[in-house]
């Protein structure tokens, strides 16, 4: 193997590619963390900012990352009620990769 060349191993289950997949690969997870990017959001503020989305699938999506600790819940028994969503340490750390994916879709369009 040359010394520039990467070495490329089976995509097993330990595959670090497979792993990040596994927390975001789901259709609108990106596009939720990039909504919220550096900003504390509501649950309504969300659906708005992603057409398309359905309720359910949002309600999943964002206890997902909530349980995968992307995501940060606080929940203020007021009402009505209101629930805010903001990025942990660990989601900020999306934000590069959601950047990048923004830069290509710009670049390559069709």
């Amino acid at each position: 193997m040359k010394k520039n060349q990467k070495e490329i191993k089976a995509s097993d289950e330990n595959c670090p590619v497979r792993r990040a997949l596994g927390l975001l690969g789901g259709k609108w997870t990106l596009l939720i963390l990039f909504q919220i990017n550096d900003r504390v959001m509501r649950y309504g503020e969300l659906k708005r900012a992603i057409p398309g989305i359905s309720e359910k699938v949002l309600i999943q999506e964002l206890n997902s990352l909530v349980e995968n600790k992307l995501v940060s819940k606080k929940s203020y028994h007021e009402i009505p009620p209101r629930v805010e969503y903001r990025l942990t340490k660990m989601g900020l750390k999306t934000l590069p990769i959601a950047d990048e994916l923004a830069s290509f879709g710009l670049e390559n369009s069709v």
